[in-house]
């Protein structure tokens, strides 16, 4: 196991562990399994309900998500006819459950016409007994396609949380990443979800955009604030193989790494705007609505994804569709889904099984990146050990001064938020790390 310390000499910026396993390490399952069967072993009285809508108007130069930019109409119809047929069957695998969190993302879900839009909510309330209404429930939108008419269809259904990714308020900036100017339209969008009342607006900005400066990036984040959004995430850029800026980069040469000083400039900007940090990426302003939905633990409930790209995480397997990022992939994986019958929908078949350590790795990786942090005592309740002891490499954190234990709690410091891109890779497991690696290199 790679020392820590040796880890951050190589830079802050090493992967975004979001989800563990990352869908990289994901392999062809030895054996169907019956979903059914799987779900019958879990807790199902809390629930995250995902609808995956792998479309989008154009395809960023960054954007290493599954997803297609300009599909055909006839694909994009095809594809929603698919998602209700598989929402049916997987409700029915699921038999007696509650849903208690609800999200439709992409890709861009608002490249749905309104009409298909109210189809994949109907479809989710019917099959998956999801109340959008009252639960908490959010979209992802692009500014183009957040038009009235769109977002009237997803409020009307319960959407209280409208996330869009505006990346930056530079022109230049934007035009470095592979993406039209857009400031009318982003004007235009927020208007229309205050005008209808959406709860909760996140904005998602980007750091370390080539010509990018600490005063750009403010200037950014000032033109966000001034919609006061009640969250805003900001993302570092990362260039990634088989992507838009992937392929410029392989010609042109790495630029300088500037997103160190300028997640410090982002961070205190809005910390000084009265944000609370949640994670490296999220900041919550205090006048954001209390999250007093139904309880879920992302360490300990499950998720269902439904479509073409989504994930679903049970204790013991995590299984999806194939991944892809290069047009051609992505293009012959939603071929496949929306050809296959509605009974292939009952089994999965790709994903990674998680053995005990694979479990407590997950859960660790989970609590320690976000604060507050790791709670010591429901880590014992769950797997009847201490995660010091079940993971002594912890310790270097300590050590390094980059995480600290208060009441029952393993928080990363500020400096070890800062280092969170580092500390996730760090512990993926070997046998992680070497399938993510085959990936890559193939």
């Amino acid at each position: 196991m790679t020392r820590l310390a040796d880890r951050l000499r190589a830079g802050a910026y090493q992967a975004y562990a979001y989800a563990y396993p990352h869908k990289t390490a994901y392999r062809d399952l030895p054996a169907p399994v019956d979903l059914a069967a799987l779900w019958a072993g879990e807790d199902r009285d809390n629930l995250f309900a995902y609808l995956h809508v792998p479309f989008c108007t154009y395809r960023c130069g960054f954007c290493n998500l599954f997803a297609l930019g300009r599909p055909a109409d006839g694909l994009v119809e095809a594809y929603v006819a698919q998602l209700e047929r598989q929402l049916a069957v997987v409700g029915d695998a699921l038999g007696t459950h509650r849903v208690v969190r609800f999200a439709i993302g992409g890709g861009t879900p608002s490249y749905l016409a309104p009409a298909q839009l109210a189809r994949v909510f109907d479809a989710a309330q019917r099959h998956l007994n999801v109340d959008v209404a009252h639960v908490p429930a959010g979209i992802e939108v692009s500014p183009e396609t957040a038009t009235r008419d769109r977002l009237a269809v997803c409020r009307d259904a319960g959407i209280d949380r409208v996330s869009m990714g505006v990346q930056s308020f530079v022109d230049a900036e934007l035009a470095s990443l592979v993406r039209p100017a857009q400031r009318d339209e982003v004007v235009r969008a927020i208007g229309d979800i205050r005008a209808l009342r959406f709860p909760t607006l996140n904005l998602d900005l980007i750091y370390g955009i080539p010509g990018q400066s600490a005063a750009s990036l403010v200037d950014s984040i000032g033109s966000a604030l001034a919609f006061a959004p009640e969250e805003l995430y900001l993302y570092p850029l990362y260039v990634r193989a088989k992507t838009g800026l992937g392929r410029l980069e392989e010609r042109r040469g790495a630029a300088t790494d500037t997103r160190g000083a300028l997640y410090a400039v982002a961070r205190d900007a809005l910390l000084g705007a009265g944000y609370t940090q949640v994670s490296m990426r999220m900041f919550r302003a205090p006048h954001a609505p209390a999250q007093d939905g139904p309880a879920y633990c992302c360490q300990n409930d499950g998720m269902v994804g439904v479509g073409c790209g989504a994930r679903s995480y049970t204790r013991t397997l995590h299984y999806s569709d194939h991944y892809g990022v290069a047009r051609a992939s992505v293009s012959q994986i939603l071929e496949r889904y929306v050809g296959a019958p509605a009974t292939s929908f009952a089994q999965a078949r790709y994903g990674y099984a998680l053995d005990a350590d694979e479990q407590r790795r997950r859960y660790v990786i989970q609590s320690l990146l976000t604060w507050p942090g790791l709670d010591e005592h429901a880590y014992r309740m769950r797997f009847g050990g201490t995660a010091p002891d079940d993971l002594p490499q912890l310790a270097e954190l300590f050590e390094l001064d980059l995480a600290r234990r208060d009441g029952g709690v393993v928080a990363l410091t500020p400096e070890g938020m800062a280092h969170a891109d580092t500390i996730g890779p760090w512990l993926v497991s070997n046998a992680v790390q070497e399938r993510m690696d085959a990936y890559a290199a193939a």
